[in-house]
């Protein structure tokens, strides 16, 4: 294998884009807007009404007019991207009711949706989130699965996130087993500042992208989503938000599965597009990664074959894809030394190896020698 790493990173652009404009007085609908712009990683412009200055009117990305300030926008210019919001002030609206009164000034001042809070809070964050995150297009996610205890999927994992970063990728490296002893232990950052998954466990519904990654402690250029020592359980739903978060901003997305699978790692797998199941060259580690591959199989539309040397005799890297049944992504090379050399400044992945090379080539072929640097 051998090839160049592109950067992914232009795909979705640095940086944020701007927070929406919201115009309003009712100063307990504005609390309300205020934390859902928190909540979406947005910055807004809060006016009580329409400024004079057209251009915060015209290229605001996404406008909110709260319903005490629709008559002070009649004049404007009509534009794209308005959301007349209202709160339910009484507590006794119907589900999908919203009152004429609303609908009417929307349609004076041009609103594309009437929002009622709080019944469309998670609506409106995802739209927010939208605006400010873009849309464009998300992580290559990568997940890697040992086909027995001790293969060598966490090494992989990590030299694979290094990589990637190495080469000015936005990257993501999620630990995705609990009972793995923490990638941030094994790239030297056990003690670095940041959130962990038991800071998630709540976690439900749109998480901003550029929130959570912001949280996440930093560890040669990529950041690391690891576990702390404590024995919490993270339910599926909280895995599901945070992995999407962890992709909506392009790049790459590593994540080291375990072979257990419980609600969290179907969840985990159901955003994975490319699986790497390593595979030690031993009839019995053969054996063992036939069951991961056929538990794993169904959530995975892509899962392809990493043999490890060295091979018991009449096995190659071939003959276990073969027996698998699974496409050869690469045979995962051996690096004499490379456990020993673990430490803070020196990671899997890190050095010019066999397993640098590996990787960088891995990446080449899965991003596409079409991605702008």
């Amino acid at each position: 294998m051998a090839g160049s790493l592109t950067s992914r990173r232009a795909t979705t652009g640095e940086g944020r884009g701007r927070g929406p404009l919201i115009l309003t007085e009712d100063m307990e609908l504005l609390d309300d807007l205020l934390r859902l712009c928190a909540a979406a990683g947005a910055e807004p412009e809060v006016r009580a009404r329409v400024p004079e200055r057209r251009e915060s009117w015209e290229d605001a990305p996404l406008v909110l007019v709260g319903d005490d300030a629709a008559a002070y926008c009649r004049g404007a210019g009509r534009r794209s991207g308005v959301l007349l919001v209202g709160r339910d002030r009484d507590g006794e609206g119907s589900a999908g009711f919203v009152d004429p009164i609303l609908w009417r000034h929307a349609v004076e001042i041009g609103a594309e949706s009437v929002v009622r809070l709080p019944e469309g809070e998670g609506w409106l964050v995802g739209r927010i989130a939208d605006v400010v995150e873009g849309t464009g297009q998300q992580a290559l996610t990568v997940g890697v699965l040992g086909g027995r205890g001790g293969a060598g999927a966490s090494t992989l994992a990590c030299a694979l996130a290094v990589s990637a970063a190495g080469a000015g990728v936005r990257t993501l490296l999620v630990d995705g087993d609990p009972l793995g002893g923490g990638l941030d232990v094994l790239l030297g950052g056990e003690r670095a500042e940041g959130l962990r998954w038991p800071d998630f466990v709540g976690t439900r519904g749109r998480l901003a992208g550029g929130a959570l990654e912001e949280s996440l402690p930093e560890l040669h250029g990529l950041r690391v989503l690891s576990w702390d020592r404590a024995d919490v359980a993270v339910p599926p739903e909280a895995v599901r938000s945070v992995l999407a978060a962890a992709r909506r901003r392009g790049g790459a997305v590593v994540v080291d599965l375990p072979r257990h699978f419980d609600g969290g790692t179907r969840e985990a797998l159901a955003q994975v597009d490319i699986g790497l199941l390593v595979v030690p060259g031993e009839l019995r580690a053969v054996a063992a990664a036939g069951r991961v591959a056929a538990a794993a199989g169904p959530a995975l539309k892509d899962l392809r074959a990493v043999p490890r040397g060295p091979y018991a005799a009449g096995l190659d890297e071939q003959w276990i894809a073969a027996a698998l049944g699974l496409p050869l992504a690469g045979e995962l090379p051996r690096e004499p030394g490379l456990r020993r050399g673990w430490d803070e400044a020196s990671p899997p992945g890190g050095a010019d190896g066999p397993l640098a090379r590996f990787c960088a080539a891995f990446w080449d072929r899965a991003l596409g020698g079409d991605v702008v640097a």
